[in-house]
C-alpha cells in the first residue's frame, strides 16, 4: 500500500487549522459519536477512516454546521464554530464542502453552478473562470452537467466549493460513486490539486488505499469513536490497536508473552 508524502504541508495564507474536541452527537438513544476529537493542521490533509456506519459522515456534518451536537466544541483558526453556547450557521463558516455526488444543479451550466457559492456581485467577475481553468475544465463552461463525464461532474462540485476561497475543504468521499480506474485519476489529480493550494482539508473514506494515498494524517473510527490519529506510514507499520492492524492492511497476528525489553 502507498503512502502520502509526510512533509510538513505548505499552507496558503487563508488557511486554517481545524480543532475538533470531545464531541458527542446522538439520536434518540443511538450514540453516534462518543467523545471525538480531531486535530488537522492548517494546509494538511486529514482522512477519516473506518467502515460504514462508524460516523464519518456524521463528523463532517458536525464540521460543517449540518448538524449540532449534544457536547464538544469546532474551532477553525481562531474562531469557535460550536460549543456549548456558540453556533456558526453553515453559511458563515467559511468551510467548502464537496458531496459524495456531486449535487449539482442540472439546469445550471457549469460555469453558473460554479458561481451558484459566490456572492452575487461577484459572479460575473473572473473568479469562476479562474476556478475552471485551476480544476482543469477550460472550455466546459457553458455546458450542462448530463454532458460531462463523472470526473468532469467532480472537478466542477470541487471548483464550486473553492470559487469563494474557503479557510479549509471538506469532502464526503467524492470519488465513491467513479469506476476504478477513472477514480484512481481524478482522486491523483485532485491530490494535487489541493496540495499545491495549501488548502486544510477533511476527506471521508472506508477505502484503505485511498486514505493513505490522500492523508498527511490517517483517523480511524470504529462505532463513532476515533481510536488512533497518526501519519499514513506510522499507521500502517506500527499499528497500537490489533483491530486496526487487521483493518488498514494485511497482517499477521502472533502470540507472545513480554520478557523485559523482548517479547517471547
Amino acid at each position: 500500500m502507498g503512502t502520502s508524502n509526510e512533509a510538513t504541508p505548505r499552507a496558503h495564507p487563508e488557511a486554517e487549522a481545524i480543532q475538533v474536541s470531545d464531541i458527542r452527537f446522538q439520536i434518540g438513544d443511538s450514540l453516534i459519536l462518543d467523545e471525538v476529537a480531531i486535530d488537522v493542521a492548517a494546509g494538511a490533509t486529514l482522512t477519516l477512516l473506518g467502515p460504514s456506519g462508524c460516523g464519518k459522515t456524521t463528523l463532517l456534518r458536525v464540521i460543517a454546521g449540518l448538524e449540532r451536537p449534544q457536547a464538544g466544541s469546532v474551532r477553525l483558526g481562531d474562531r469557535v464554530l460550536t460549543s456549548d453556547d456558540t453556533f456558526v450557521d453553515t453559511e458563515r463558516r467559511r468551510l467548502g464542502m464537496v458531496f459524495q455526488d456531486g449535487a449539482l444543479f442540472p439546469h445550471l451550466t457549469v460555469a453558473e453552478n460554479i458561481a451558484f457559492g459566490l456572492p452575487r456581485a461577484e459572479r460575473g467577475g473572473s473568479r469562476v473562470r479562474d476556478v475552471i481553468e485551476l480544476v482543469g475544465l477550460t472550455g466546459l463552461g457553458e455546458r450542462l452537467p448530463s454532458t460531462l463525464s463523472g470526473g468532469e461532474r467532480q472537478r466542477v462540485a470541487l471548483a464550486r466549493a473553492l470559487a469563494p476561497e474557503p479557510a479549509a475543504l471538506l469532502l464526503d468521499e467524492p470519488f465513491a460513486s467513479l469506476d476504478a480506474s477513472l477514480r484512481t485519476q481524478v482522486r491523483t489529480d485532485v491530490h494535487r490539486l489541493l496540495t499545491e493550494l495549501g488548502i486544510t482539508s477533511i476527506f471521508v473514506t472506508h477505502d484503505q488505499e485511498e486514505a493513505f494515498v490522500l492523508g498527511d494524517e490517517v483517523a480511524v473510527m470504529r462505532a463513532g469513536r476515533v481510536l488512533v490519529s497518526a501519519p499514513p506510514r506510522v499507521l500502517y507499520e506500527r499499528p497500537d490497536d490489533r483491530w486496526v492492524a487487521a483493518f488498514v492492511g494485511d497482517a499477521n497476528f502472533v502470540r507472545g508473552e513480554p520478557d523485559g525489553a523482548r517479547v517471547r
